[in-house]
């Protein structure tokens, strides 16, 4: 009988699905919650205080090109650091929706290490792209989304089929379902002409969402090929915003 009722158990009781995918929007939440840009620390201060302690934590945690490419190694380090902060509440939650709702499915697919190495590696070099093509700039990047970007471009090859929900604002964002190889490239096109008119200024980084979005459905071809696609399969997601 016991016997019996720790198999009913284990057959009942899932691991999550997706443990890294949770574990990075954890690891993100935590580090704004406890940093200066969520404004819930009294040790940073406020007012003028609280700014210059998030330019300088900016400064420090996230990618300045111009210091990327003087050589010093702990700048070396910064396109991986800055992965995990973010500039404002809003760029966390966007960031970490766009994370759930197409991180759970890819990682499933390509496995929990494998999905890390990915996630951390497009990443970096989504933000080094970037850095690159603005070598001079002094301005601080920070965020997510070139990783999660390779996570779209993934997907994308992955699961072309599988229906997404967006809201799309010039339809009064009415929920509707697309097909994921409708509602990613409308959004790859949406970067690209925004990273037309982009300044080198402070901002959303579009180029880093083309160059991850690029490396993750080019790593997705390479290592599945096309046997790996699925026809069909379910995403409960929602399109937004998406910030570096």
């Amino acid at each position: 009988m016991i016997s019996k009722w720790s198999a009913v158990a284990r057959r009942t009781v899932r691991r999550p699905a997706a443990p890294v995918t949770y574990g990075l929007i954890a690891l993100c939440c935590l580090i704004f919650l406890t940093g200066p840009a969520s404004g819930l620390s009294p040790a940073y201060g406020s007012g003028d205080a609280l700014l210059a302690a998030q330019q300088a934590y900016f400064r420090h945690w996230g990618v300045v090109p111009a210091e990327l490419f003087e050589g010093a190694p702990r700048a070396a380090l910064t396109p991986a650091t800055a992965l995990f902060v973010h500039g404002s509440w809003l760029h966390l939650l966007g960031n970490m929706l766009f994370l759930y709702v197409f991180g759970v499915m890819t990682e499933e697919r390509m496995g929990r290490v494998e999905f890390t190495c990915f996630y951390v590696g497009c990443g970096y070099l989504a933000l080094l792209g970037y850095a690159g093509a603005h070598a001079g700039s002094e301005q601080s990047l920070v965020g997510a989304s070139g990783a999660i970007s390779a996570v779209l471009g993934a997907f994308l090859f992955l699961f072309p089929r599988a229906r997404v929900t967006s809201l799309l604002p010039f339809l009064f964002f009415l929920p509707l379902r697309f097909p994921a190889w409708v509602v990613l490239p409308f959004w790859v096109a949406l970067q690209w002409l925004a990273a037309g008119q982009a300044t080198g200024g402070p901002g959303v980084a579009y180029l880093a969402h083309l160059v991850g979005f690029a490396l993750g459905f080019l790593y997705a071809w390479a290592r599945f090929g096309r046997t790996a696609r699925v026809k069909a399969a379910p995403a409960p997601a929602t399109e937004g915003e998406n910030q570096p």
